[in-house]
């Protein structure tokens, strides 16, 4: 084998895994997670208002004024809950993926990075999973012997 995956790849996989390990769906495909977005799914059902700071063309590359990359991985919330059936038990995702903004390279900033997400939606769901959840995250990329305070 020559060569192997990027560090960030690394990151992104190990915490696909944990989350698989958890009943998560993974949601990284370009149907449900494109990176070319509409507006609509990026600001609208985000429930961003038209005069936000971040629909302003110095913050985010827009193609169309209705097509954009995106600016985070929330749009795939919308859409998985669109299409998920809750008779078969709640739903589980996180979206890993690429988003992007207007923003000056340098050393701490890029216009395009990953980002994570997830949501957990069903009956009797509480901050106490979340809680866990998180937790169990933490932990699985730092190690258990690091004090983590929530």
């Amino acid at each position: 084998q020559v060569g192997q995956p990027h560090v960030l790849q690394q990151i992104i996989d190990e915490i696909e895994q944990h989350f698989l390990g958890l009943g998560f769906e993974i949601i990284d495909d370009t149907v449900d997670s494109p990176e070319v977005e509409t507006d609509e799914y990026n600001f609208e059902r985000e429930n961003l208002p038209k005069d936000h700071p971040a629909r302003d063309m110095q913050d985010t590359f827009y193609i169309t004024p209705e097509i954009l990359l995106r600016t985070q991985t929330s749009p795939v919330q919308s859409r998985s809950l669109e299409k998920h059936d809750f008779s078969k038990g709640p739903l589980k995702m996180i979206a890993p993926g690429k988003v992007y903004r207007r923003d000056t390279d340098d050393a701490t900033h890029s216009h395009q990075f990953h980002q994570v997400e997830g949501m957990v939606v069903g009956e009797n769901i509480t901050m106490a999973d979340l809680k866990g959840t998180l937790l169990s995250i933490m932990q699985e990329l730092f190690g258990e012997k690091h004090q983590i305070r929530m």
